[in-house]
């Protein structure tokens, strides 16, 4: 996030390289570059005949370099932009000749997503010479709860860790699905707002009371009944709590509390750092651990193992998924 920062402050500041050649597995910072690129770089003015935007479906390599040989009409700059770029992907080391002569007055803007080029072949050599390489990462589930804070607070927005969580066990790690939900919040809520689980619900339609997190909870705090009860939901309503997304949450879960038993430090900021959490949670993990010892932690990780393979129908064909579901929390709460 930092070096999207520096990249659009650079851009403001007229630092403008000639070719972006933007990639990875996240998209949402290659359009969020891209985008601001297309709309801050030439006046309106100007971009009639000085801006334009390809598809790596319809175009070749060739065709890409004459468009990036032109020079401006009546404007300093043009701008070219390659979108889905990825499709070009047997054929993209052939920018390498165009990388090593660039046409200075072009900005070649390459998205490339969900895949990178070899850093050890010579394009990506060559356009960080002279351009820029942007490596979009996959944020791991622990670190979205965290991009959620610092999106939404310089726009005078913040969020409880609950919903923040809501959020990313119901969309997972989808950037620019979770920012879509963000937003539509922020036209209904006043600046300065908090977001509560109460308003995910009412508005985004994710149950604040039974979802994955609340019973990850009950679990940890062998609350039986109001696990039964949220597995109840979800067996009436699969399609939105599919087991196998259940199962895996769950054995993420106690694969962490296998991890803090083996801690010296545990500290509330100690388990924080080790587990990767928010310390609003560190308390679940220590009430867990009294509940769990480690050699019943991994009974019930090797238990998970059984009914994640169950899950995905293998053995357990004509068990509906709530009542495997009903059957797993019982042998790991037992």
């Amino acid at each position: 996030m930092d070096e999207v920062k520096q990249l659009v402050t650079d851009i403001k500041n007229g630092i403008i390289k000639p070719i972006y050649f933007l990639m990875g597995e996240e998209p949402y910072y290659i359009d969020k570059i891209s985008d601001f690129i297309e709309q801050n770089i030439l006046s309106e003015e100007e971009k009639g005949f000085n801006q334009m935007v390809l598809y790596g479906r319809d175009v070749t390599i060739e065709d890409i370099v004459a468009n990036a040989k032109r020079y401006p009409m009546m404007a300093e700059r043009q701008v070219l932009i390659i979108k889905e770029a990825q499709d070009l992907s047997r054929t993209i080391e052939k920018l390498v000749d165009y990388a090593s002569n660039p046409q200075l007055t072009t900005v070649l803007v390459v998205n490339y997503k969900y895949k990178k080029i070899d850093k050890r072949k010579a394009l990506y050599k060559t356009i960080k010479k002279i351009g820029v390489v942007y490596e979009s990462k996959k944020l791991y589930e622990n670190q979205v709860g965290e991009w959620i804070r610092r999106v939404l607070s310089p726009k005078d927005y913040s969020i409880t860790p609950k919903a923040a969580q809501m959020l990313v066990e119901f969309l997972g790690t989808d950037l620019s699905n979770i920012n879509n939900e963000l937003e539509k919040l922020q036209i209904i809520l006043p600046k300065g707002s908090q977001i509560t689980p109460e308003l995910i619900e009412e508005n985004i339609g994710i149950n604040k009371d039974y979802n994955n997190f609340e019973l990850r909870k009950a679990v940890g705090n062998k609350d039986v009944l109001k696990a039964q009860q949220i597995a109840k939901y979800f067996g009436d309503n699969p399609r939105s709590n599919p087991m196998v997304v259940t199962v895996s949450l769950l054995f993420n879960f106690f694969s962490q509390l296998l991890y803090y038993h083996g801690l010296n430090d545990k500290s509330s900021r100690s388990v924080a750092s080790a587990l990767r959490i928010n310390p609003y949670f560190v308390n679940e993990y220590i009430s867990a651990a009294r509940n769990y010892p480690m050699k019943k932690v991994s009974q019930v990780i090797s238990t998970l193992r059984e009914f994640d393979v169950k899950s995905k129908g293998v053995g357990a064909n004509a068990v509906p998924q709530g009542d495997l579901l009903k059957e797993l929390l019982v042998r790991i709460m037992s």
